[in-house]
C-alpha cells in the first residue's frame, strides 16, 4: 500500500490499542498488541508519517534505530544483588534499566503526556546478540525486567532485503508476533506532501514531467545508485538555500542527494531551464495582467515541458502570495478576536496575550503556524503601543484593526485579480486544453489557494473545475461501459 494508507492503517491501529473498558484497562490486553512492523524501501517516510500520528492524536513520540543498539544498551547492564532463597543467600544478576526505557520515561516527565508512540526504526538489522531479546521485546513489551510504561505503543520498521545487506530474514514466531504493513512508494501520494509541505517548484515540476525518476534503485556487480523520497526533499531544502544566499546550483551539488548519475544529469540541466524560463517569462507581469504578446505566443508554440514549466512558475507566484495573504487573515482574527475579550488596561493586556503566540511559534514546527503566531504577536504588540500612546480604550484599538483590515481587503481584491488575470492568460494562450486542467487541479490541492478560493470565490474557478468534475464523471462512467461490455463478451464465450 502507499505511504498515506499505510499512516491511516497505523493511526487506527494506536486509537484501537488505546481503547480501555468500563475498568480503565486496555480492551486488547498489552502481550496481545501486535507492534506494528512497517517494512519499505528506505526514504519513502516512514519516520516521518509515525511521527505526524504522534502529533495529530497530541500524544508523546520517542524513535530509536535498532543498529545503533548493543544486547546491553537495550537491555540494560547487568549487576550483581543479594538474594536470599530457602534461607540461603545468593548472588543474583540483575539489570539496569534499558536507555530504551528509559527514554520513554523521560519524553513523559518533559511532556507530561502518559500515552505515545515508542518507534523502532530497523528492527530486522539487530545484531546476532540482541536478536533473541527483540522476539520477547515484540511479545511481551519488555526489555529485561522492565516495560514500556501502559498506554505507549511500539511501532517498528525495517527495510526489504534487497536495500539493505544487513538484514535479517524474520521467522514465522517473529512474524505472527507482528501487525506487517508493506508500503511501496507512490508519487501521486508523494506530491500531495510535498505540496503541502513546500517542496522547491523546480522539483515538484521535473517530477511531474518525469514521474518515472521520483523512486529508482539500480544495482550493478560494481555499484548501486539510487534517487529516493527523501533525497528529493532534502535537495529541495538546499535549492531553497542556495537560492536565498545566490549560489549556483549545479551537477555537483544534486547528486549528493540524487545518487544516480543519469537523474542528477538530467535534473542539472533542468533546474538551468528552469531558471531560464523564469527569466523569460516575467512571472510577475502575467499576475497582474500584463503579459504581453510575445509571451504568450511563446507559451502557446513551447513543448510540453515548457508548458509544465511555466505552469509551476506561475502557480508557485501565486501561493506564495495568496498565502501570505490566508496567513494575514488568520492573524488579524486572532487579534481581532483577542481584543474583543478585553474590557480594560488595553495596553498592559494585549501585551500580555502575546505570550500566548510566542509559545506557540516555539510549539509549532509548519513555517505556515509559525508566521501566523509571529504575525498576531506583531499586531498584538502594535496595537498595545498604540493604546498606550492614543489612549487605553477600545475606541483606539478598534480603530486601529479597521485600518489594517481595510488593507487587507486591497490585498484580498489584488488577489482575486491575479487569479483572474491567471486564469485569462491560459484562456489565450491554451484555450480549454489539458494545460487548463492541470491548473485546476493544481490550484485545488494548494492549501491556502484553495482556502481562498472557498471564502472569496472565484468566477472562472468554479466554471473550469465543473468541467474538470464533468470529464472525471465521464471517464468513470466510459470505464464502467468498457467493463461490463467486456464482461458480456466473457460470458457470451
Amino acid at each position: 500500500m502507499h505511504i498515506r494508507k499505510a499512516k491511516n492503517q497505523i493511526k487506527n491501529a494506536v486509537i484501537a490499542y488505546n481503547t480501555k473498558d468500563s475498568r480503565g484497562k486496555p480492551v486488547i490486553p498489552v502481550e496481545k498488541q501486535r507492534p506494528i512492523f512497517l517494512i519499505g524501501a528506505p526514504g519513502i517516510g516512514k519516520t516521518a508519517i509515525v511521527e505526524q500520528i504522534a502529533k495529530e492524536l497530541g500524544i508523546g513520540f520517542v524513535s530509536y534505530a535498532m543498529t545503533h543498539h548493543t544486547r546491553q544498551s537495550a537491555l540494560g547492564l547487568p549487576f550483581i544483588e543479594k538474594k536470599k532463597y530457602g534461607g540461603t543467600e545468593y548472588n543474583v544478576s540483575e539489570y539496569t534499566m534499558s536507555e530504551i526505557i528509559a527514554s520513554v520515561y523521560e519524553e513523559m516527565e518533559k511532556t507530561g503526556k502518559k500515552s505515545g508512540i515508542l518507534f523502532l526504526d530497523e528492527i530486522n538489522c539487530v545484531s546476532e546478540t540482541l536478536a533473541p531479546s527483540m522476539l520477547q521485546f515484540l511479545q511481551y513489551k519488555t526489555f529485561g525486567r522492565h516495560s514500556v510504561p501502559e498506554g505507549w505503543i511500539v511501532v517498528t520498521a525495517g527495510n526489504p532485503p534487497e536495500y539493505n545487506d544487513a538484514v535479517r530474514d524474520f521467522d514465522i514466531a517473529m512474524l505472527d508476533r507482528l501487525k506487517k504493513i508493506t508500503v511501496e512508494p507512490d508519487y501521486r501520494v508523494w506530491k500531495e506532501f510535498a505540496t503541502e509541505t513546500g517542496v522547491h517548484p523546480s522539483v515538484l515540476s521535473y517530477l511531474a514531467i518525469k514521474p518515472q525518476y521520483f523512486y529508482r534503485v539500480t544495482t550493478t556487480i560494481d555499484s548501486r545508485s539510487f534517487v529516493t523520497a527523501r533525497g528529493w526533499d532534502d535537495l529541495s531544502t538546499m535549492i531553497m538555500l542556495y537560492d536565498k544566499n545566490n549560489i549556483d546550483v549545479d551537477y555537483d551539488l544534486v547528486i549528493q542527494y540524487v545518487q544516480d548519475e543519469e537523474i542528477a544529469k538530467d535534473f542539472a540541466n533542468y533546474y538551468d531551464l528552469y531558471r531560464k524560463y523564469s527569466s523569460d517569462y516575467k512571472v510577475h507581469s502575467i499576475l497582474e495582467g500584463n503579459a504581453s504578446r510575445e509571451i504568450c505566443e511563446r507559451a502557446s508554440k513551447a513543448g510540453f515541458d515548457e508548458r509544465l514549466s511555466l505552469i509551476s512558475l506561475i502557480i508557485t507566484s501565486l501561493d506564495d502570495r495568496i498565502t501570505d495573504t490566508v496567513i494575514d487573515d488568520d492573524a488579524l482574527r486572532n487579534a481581532v478576536r483577542d481584543a474583543k475579550s478585553i474590557r480594560a488596561d488595553f495596553a498592559n493586556r494585549l501585551r500580555q496575550r502575546t505570550f500566548v503566540y510566542w509559545k506557540k511559534e516555539q510549539e509549532t514546527d509548519t513555517r505556515e503556524a509559525v508566521e501566523t503566531s509571529t504575525r498576531t504577536k506583531m499586531i498584538l504588540e502594535s496595537l498595545s503601543e498604540t493604546a498606550k500612546k492614543e489612549g487605553d480604550t477600545y475606541d483606539v484599538v478598534r480603530k486601529d484593526l479597521a485600518a489594517r483590515i481595510m488593507r487587507h481587503q486591497e490585498s484580498i481584491k489584488k488577489d482575486l485579480a491575479a487569479l483572474d488575470n491567471v486564469f485569462t492568460f491560459f484562456e489565450d494562450c491554451f484555450g480549454n486544453g489539458q494545460e487548463m486542467l492541470i491548473l485546476v487541479s493544481e490550484l485545488t490541492i494548494r492549501k491556502y489557494i484553495s482556502r481562498f478560493i472557498y471564502s472569496n470565490g472565484c468566477d472562472k474557478y468554479y466554471k473550469y473545475n465543473r468541467q474538470l468534475l464533468f470529464r472525471d464523471r465521464e471517464n468513470d462512467i466510459s470505464d464502467r461501459i468498457d467493463a461490463l461490455n467486456l464482461l458480456s463478451l466473457e460470458e457470451e464465450r
